[in-house]
C-alpha cells in the first residue's frame, strides 16, 4: 500500500525497470524514514543519491519550494541463493523556512526525474550486488532549477552529517576545465605547429625554386644586340 503519490511512482518505476534489468530475481522497494547513513546490517550495501531535484510542500503554511539538493539514501541487499533482493529507501526532507514549522514534509518529483534516479540506483545495484559494470550514472543539471543557495540549517540530511555538493557547480567547473584544455590545443598548434609539408607550403617552395632557376638561366644566357 502506497503512502503517497511519490511513493507509488517510485515503486512503479523501480519494479518495471528491475523486471527488465534482472528478470530472474525478485526485488522489493521499502520506504524507511528511519534509515541511517553508514549504519548497515551484514551483507547490505549503501548508495547515496546526493543531487536529486524535487519540490517540497509545507502542510502548515502551504509554502512550496524547489530544491536541487534533495538527498536520497538507499540500503541494498541481495540473497543470491533465494534470488531475492531488497532496497530500503529514505528521502531526506527539508524544513520550511517561511514558517519554521518542525514538520519536514516529503518532497514530490517529476516522473522523468524518478526514472533517472532509479536508473542510478540500478547502476549501483549492478556494481555492488552483482559485481557487474553498472555503466554511467545520470546527472541532469539542466532540469533542476535552483531557487538559491542551499540552507543547511533547514536540511534534514545536513543535520545528520551528510555532506552533499551542488552538481551544477561541479559540472560547470569540469566543463570549464575541459573547455580550456580543448581550446588551448588549437592555439598552441597555431602558434608553434606550422606544417612545412602541407600543400600550401609545397606550392610556395616550388614557386620560389622555379623563380630561382628562371633567374639563373636568364643571367647566364648571352645577350643579343
Amino acid at each position: 500500500m502506497c503512502t503517497s503519490l511519490t511513493t507509488c511512482e517510485w515503486k512503479k518505476v523501480f519494479y518495471e525497470k528491475m523486471e527488465v534489468a534482472k528478470p530472474a530475481d525478485s526485488w522489493e522497494l521499502v520506504i524507511d524514514p528511519n534509515l541511517k547513513p553508514n549504519e548497515l546490517a551484514p551483507g547490505w550495501k549503501q548508495y547515496l543519491e546526493q543531487h536529486a531535484s524535487g519540490r517540497f510542500h509545507c502542510s502548515w503554511c502551504w509554502h512550496t519550494w524547489q530544491s536541487a539538493h534533495v538527498v536520497i539514501l538507499f540500503h541494498m541487499h541481495l540473497d543470491r541463493t533465494q534470488r531475492m533482493g531488497s532496497v530500503r529507501m529514505r528521502i531526506f526532507k527539508q524544513l520550511c523556512f517561511e514558517c519554521g514549522t518542525a514538520r519536514l514534509d516529503e518532497s514530490s518529483m517529476l516522473e522523468e526525474n524518478i526514472e533517472g534516479l532509479v536508473d542510478n540506483l540500478i547502476t549501483s545495484l549492478r556494481e555492488q550486488c552483482y559485481d557487474e559494470d553498472g555503466g554511467q550514472y545520470r546527472i541532469h543539471v539542466a532540469s533542476r532549477p535552483d531557487s538559491g543557495p542551499h540552507r543547511s540549517e533547514f536540511c534534514e540530511a545536513c543535520q545528520e552529517g551528510i555532506m552533499h555538493w551542488k552538481p551544477s557547480e561541479k559540472l560547470l567547473e569540469e566543463e570549464g576545465t575541459y573547455g580550456l584544455s580543448d581550446i588551448s590545443k588549437p592555439r598552441a598548434q597555431a602558434g608553434f605547429g606550422y606544417n612545412f609539408f602541407s600543400l600550401r607550403w609545397c606550392l610556395l617552395w616550388g614557386s620560389l625554386c622555379l623563380l630561382i632557376v628562371y633567374l639563373q638561366v636568364s643571367f647566364r644566357s648571352p645577350a643579343f644586340f
